[in-house]
């Protein structure tokens, strides 16, 4: 049997035996392995949903991007743990961080298809669900943090693109010194012949 996960109704498919058939995703429904979404967005969306109904907030772990068109292939999500607050007192305390395990993560298996390929449901710390107004302000901070990731990411292109600008033009320039340098070298060779040349003649 398969089951995918719709992007847009909150239905899953399933098929069997060659017949397909729609159920309601339920309200308690939890990721598991080979749940299969449309797109990226739709899993993410599920996975946040979850994180909600559960208690925790979710963070990216981990992007893998094909290497033929650059586009995101894998995506790993994850648990971002306890509080700021509370990881500040455990590292003072313990003189380390510790990381929350629970996790998911997604694979493009081709267009139109991602699947929960690895899915951690246990967590190292206590759940607490939180607000509406506490989880935007963490969505907002989130939406905040990925535009300049993304900023960075073009900076750093550009960034890329002008240094192999300038390398280029640094290499033309030295060629062109070398060119000129070489035909220095012959002028410079020929005045000698002729200036031997010449005091031959004149003595």
């Amino acid at each position: 049997m398969e089951v995918q996960m719709d992007d847009l109704n909150g239905t899953v498919e399933t098929s069997a035996g060659g017949e397909s058939n729609n159920i309601e995703v339920g309200p308690c429904q939890e990721p598991y392995e080979g749940m299969l979404f449309e797109s990226e967005e739709a899993a993410k969306v599920f996975y946040d949903d979850y994180a909600k109904r559960v208690g925790f907030v979710t963070r990216v772990l981990s992007s893998r991007k094909s290497e033929r068109d650059g586009s995101i292939i894998s995506r790993g999500l994850g648990c971002r743990g306890i509080s700021e607050n509370r990881r500040k007192v455990m590292q003072k305390e313990c003189g380390e961080q510790e990381v929350c395990p629970a996790m998911v993560l997604l694979k493009q298996e081709m267009p139109g298809r991602w699947v929960i390929k690895k899915f951690l449901g246990d967590h190292n710390h206590l759940l607490v669900i939180q607000s509406p107004k506490i989880r935007k302000t963490l969505d907002e901070k989130d939406k905040k943090i990925q535009e300049l990731s993304a900023e960075l990411r073009v900076k750093k292109r550009l960034s890329a693109a002008y240094r192999d600008q300038l390398l280029a033009f640094i290499k033309d320039i030295e060629d062109h010194n070398a060119h000129l340098s070489t035909k220095v070298q012959s002028v410079s060779n020929k005045i000698k012949e002729l200036e031997a040349k010449t005091g031959a003649v004149t003595r």
